[in-house]
């Protein structure tokens, strides 16, 4: 075992840390912190967007949001980041869920914005796309929103259904317009007539 791993991160430590640089002034600039890596944390983020601490719920909305403005991805992995410690955490699907999204205007000038189960606010467009991920075996589609810095919203269920009775078919695909972009959710041909 390295020097890096002997350390024990604990949560709590991690929220120290965070509420003294998040200080009520929106996301802390992340992407510049390079801390050293202190080891994993029993932390997990469910695919409905629970969080776990320990193999419990952390039922405490305020310590999720502020866990959710510490997160970074790098390499693939996540991590919970303050200008000195950064800790692994592990994220079932995507770290984030938009639970609801607002419509204004239509057609290709139409501007989708959603919202996350933490807060975070994102009009979908060139730096917020919209994806379709499907289930290689059941075709199901999971649907995704870049929100920041590489970390994604699962869209909802219900914002999903309601997204899909704005679809448009463009250059062969079916798909979504949002700020003057088209994202393609699946080839028009293999929608049923």
């Amino acid at each position: 075992m390295s020097a890096q791993n002997v350390v024990t991160p604990s949560a709590d430590g991690i929220a120290a840390q965070a509420s003294t640089v998040a200080k009520g002034k929106g996301i802390p600039p992340v992407h510049k912190w390079n801390p050293p890596f202190c080891g994993d944390l029993d932390m997990r983020i469910a695919r409905d967007g629970t969080w776990f601490y320990l193999g419990t719920p952390i039922g405490r909305p305020g310590l999720v949001r502020l866990f959710s403005s510490i997160l970074k991805l790098e390499d693939g992995k996540y991590f919970l980041v303050t200008p000195v410690e950064k800790v692994g955490i592990t994220v079932e699907d995507a770290p984030f869920v938009a639970t609801d999204v607002e419509v204004q205007g239509e057609g290709r000038v139409q501007v989708l914005t959603f919202r996350t189960h933490v807060g975070d606010v994102a009009e979908a467009g060139p730096d917020h796309p919209i994806r379709v991920e499907r289930d290689p075996e059941t075709g199901e589609p999971s649907p995704y929103v870049m929100i920041r810095a590489g970390l994604e919203a699962l869209i909802d269920r219900k914002s999903f259904y309601r997204l899909v009775e704005l679809g448009a078919h463009h250059d062969g695909w079916f798909g979504l317009w949002s700020k003057g972009q088209f994202f393609g959710l699946i080839p028009s041909d293999e929608l049923p007539d």
